[in-house]
């Protein structure tokens, strides 16, 4: 196996994050876990410190800075080591670890520098969704297809795996048009109009069982008004 890096951003994952990333480690035991807790408590570093592994570490944050600033702190941490592979993922278990190795091995074969776990392709499946939450993911990623025009089909989940140059173009190039949800538009255009090589593959889709989700409304009219800017980088990159 690669050795791989992965950032979790956590708000509020106490009751998720060390089981979570146990269970990571059982599937993928060559990574290193990298946890950006921005809980106004200290319960997620106290899971995560009872564990006692030397592969898991967690910097805690005073305030809630937004999902793309946390993944942008964890990649710029875990390019000091020797990482081959980056992996973002959420800490509430709608990613399921059981796919990572899946996600190395269809980069490796692929050559890619960074697969998306995709929620619309043929033979993925999404649980436990209510109607309008099914709505607003398909507008948002239709709307993010039309302007953007990278070719994958899901634009807003956060299950990625980015190859080592990849990872160092995401620290030098994004972070520049937002801290939320709109990072992961940012990055997508940023890689694919700049020339790296992205890919798609299906994936299950839970949703939360446990613990609060950390996507407020405020959040999603950020990312909504965020595309016009993500927008206007596609069109001075394709210059």
């Amino acid at each position: 196996m690669k050795k791989i890096g992965i950032v979790i951003p956590a708000y509020r994952e106490s009751a998720n994050i060390a089981n979570l990333c146990q269970d990571i480690l059982s599937r993928y035991p060559d990574a290193d876990i990298l946890v950006v807790d921005d809980s106004p408590d200290d319960s997620s570093v106290r899971s995560i410190e009872a564990l006692a592994r030397p592969e898991i570490r967690i910097i805690h944050r005073s305030a809630k800075r937004g999902r793309g600033d946390a993944v942008f702190l964890g990649i710029n941490q875990l390019l000091k080591g020797d990482y081959e592979y980056f992996l973002e993922m959420d800490a509430d278990f709608s990613h399921a670890p059981k796919e990572i190795p899946f996600l190395a091995s269809y980069l490796e074969e692929h050559r890619l520098d960074m697969v998306i776990a995709s929620r619309y392709l043929a033979g993925s499946r999404i649980l436990n969704w209510n109607i309008s939450r099914k709505v607003f993911s398909r507008c948002s990623n239709f709307l993010a297809k039309s302007l953007l025009q990278v070719p994958v089909s899901d634009y807003t989940n956060g299950f990625r795996l980015y190859s080592r140059p990849a990872a160092d173009e995401l620290a030098k190039t994004c972070g520049k048009l937002g801290s939320g949800f709109i990072a992961l538009s940012e990055i997508l255009v940023n890689l694919y109009y700049r020339g790296y090589k992205i890919g798609d593959v299906p994936t299950i889709f839970v949703n939360r069982v446990r613990g609060q989700s950390s996507l407020s409304r405020e959040e999603i009219l950020n990312a909504l008004f965020g595309l016009y800017r993500v927008w206007r980088l596609k069109v001075q990159l394709e210059k």
